[in-house]
């Protein structure tokens, strides 16, 4: 095995975040809305990449409830503040991991919410 070959999930998962992260940006049009998940919580922020700025950010810390009902949660209020700011339009950053459970929970949520992407 060679000694570039990762070992490790977290060590693939960045290896496919920044593969993602090649391809998806964010302008003040469509800011890119990131997703970090970690063993207890789900964290989510909609980035202006031209910036360099945050313009609004939702974490499950805090909230009741499992992974999935945390992300629901941060989805919807994420949402509602990028409405609040005027965005409507993003592109998504899975932050490498897999389009599936509390991920996918989350985007749905925003897209109930109001956001497009």
């Amino acid at each position: 095995m060679s000694k570039l070959t990762p070992k490790t999930k977290s060590e693939l998962r960045v290896r496919r975040h920044k593969r993602i992260r090649g391809k998806v940006a964010g302008t003040e049009t469509a800011p890119r809305l990131a997703v970090f998940r970690s063993n207890k919580y789900i964290y989510a922020q909609v980035i202006d990449d031209d910036k360099g700025v945050t313009v609004v950010s939702a974490t499950s810390k805090g909230m009741k409830g499992g992974m999935t009902e945390g992300a629901k949660a941060v989805g919807v209020k994420l949402a509602k503040d990028a409405a609040a700011k005027g965005i409507t339009k993003v592109v998504f950053d899975r932050g490498g991991f897999k389009y599936i459970g509390v991920i996918k929970t989350l985007a749905d949520a925003a897209r109930e919410g109001g956001l497009k992407f």
